[in-house]
């Protein structure tokens, strides 16, 4: 098939077309020109690139038109969390809404009961974990013998997580004829051996992260440790839009949504300790923009898909590129300029040309220099801010 210039030049099921005109999809981004005419023509499909790129429907639409021309069939889709499943299920549920089309999400922290049942009752797609999707394989609540069409979205991070033993697991229970697809942001060593185990002469396709100084400014301050909670405060001071702060650990990520709200700012938190009911109001809160601050770790944030992201604050920076490209990039979508703030100590000293690519040295922050000032400092803050919208009003 050849390449498209928009998603009707696409040869695929008139309900889906006129999906995609109801969801505003027009012009397909380069991963989607790329991957969908393969995925369309049967190819299976190595495709490398970043969160915000649109692989949801880079998958989705080949997905939806292959499992409607064969009844009968399903497509199973991995993901890594339970947030970025749910994402997925959202867009394809949109998206088949006008095929009489039906999916179920099968992720930890739901009724397993319900979600054997929505299985037994007949589905044309599965979007799942791998853990919960195991559980289901050993009860024997779900088979997988007529899934004809297998997506791994985020393979990479996947493998992070540790979950190649609950990979290969479940590809035991695949049948060997079936089309697969298997995205990821990066391409290791380990991802590369579960692409050739999975994938037969695959179209491979790499597209690189637009360069982020085109569309995020990228701020980085020097500070230390123990005054990175009063800069966090004094930083969203300034900051009206929605901002996602990312925290190395879960109990970091508890204790700054604590100095955020002892502050007077509406603010929520999600990481991987807390419950599936817990992290779905959080979420919600945040995009409703109820609660315009989200504080999260890397693991809970990959399932973050928020388009008008205003700020990105890296209170911890992350281990690696990757993650920093990862993370930055959930600002600056839509065409909009985004914005990115990374706290650098001694510690990240060693890291912070590879992860913010600057050779000049950050900017430095005077410190407060007794807590009374800081007191002092942080009420004026306050004061000057009492009135914005992203403040509690106390009663």
């Amino acid at each position: 098939m050849k390449p498209f210039n928009t998603f009707r030049d696409l040869q695929i099921p008139e309900p889906l077309s006129h999906a995609l005109d109801r969801m505003d999809f027009i012009r397909p981004t380069p991963i989607q020109v790329a991957a969908i005419p393969a995925a369309l023509g049967g190819k299976d499909v190595l495709g490398i690139a970043q969160t915000g790129t649109g692989k949801t429907a880079a998958f989705g639409i080949p997905l939806l038109t292959r499992i409607y021309a064969e009844p009968g069939k399903a497509a199973l889709v991995l993901a890594p969390t339970r947030e970025l499943a749910a994402q997925i299920h959202d867009v394809l549920k949109k998206m088949s809404k006008e095929m009489k089309m039906y999916g179920t999400l099968v992720v930890g922290g739901e009724s397993f009961s319900r979600q054997a049942r929505e299985i037994a009752d007949g589905v044309d797609y599965i979007i799942a974990t791998p853990g919960r999707l195991n559980d289901h394989l050993q009860e024997g609540t779900i088979r997988l013998s007529y899934v004809s069409f297998l997506v791994l979205d985020e393979v990479d991070r996947m493998l992070d997580m540790g979950f190649a033993p609950q990979i290969k697991k479940i590809m035991k229970h695949l049948p060997k004829t079936r089309q697969t697809l298997l995205f990821s942001a990066t391409l290791p060593k380990e991802t590369v051996q579960i692409a050739e185990a999975l994938l037969y002469q695959p179209v491979r396709i790499s597209i690189k992260p637009v360069e982020s100084k085109h569309r995020i400014d990228i701020e980085t301050l020097r500070t230390s440790p123990s005054a990175k909670s009063d800069l966090i405060v004094e930083e969203l001071e300034a900051i009206e839009g929605k901002t996602l702060i990312f925290t190395r650990t879960k109990s970091r990520t508890e204790r700054v949504a604590r100095i955020l709200d002892r502050n007077g700012f509406k603010v929520v938190n999600i990481h991987g300790g807390r419950t599936q009911g817990q992290r779905k109001r959080a979420l919600s809160m945040f995009k409703e923009g109820s609660h315009p601050i989200m504080v999260a770790t890397d693991i809970a944030g990959r399932g973050i898909d928020v388009s008008d992201i205003e700020v990105v604050v890296n209170y911890d920076l992350p281990g690696c590129r990757e993650d920093y490209i990862h993370r930055i990039g959930r600002t600056g979508r839509n065409g909009k300029t985004g914005k990115a703030i990374n706290f650098v100590t001694d510690e990240d000293e060693d890291v912070t040309l590879i992860l913010t690519g600057q050779k000049d040295a950050p900017k430095k922050r005077p410190q407060p220099q007794s807590q009374p000032q800081q007191q002092q400092r942080l009420k004026r803050a306050s004061k000057r801010n009492s009135r914005r919208g992203r403040r509690r009003r106390r009663g």
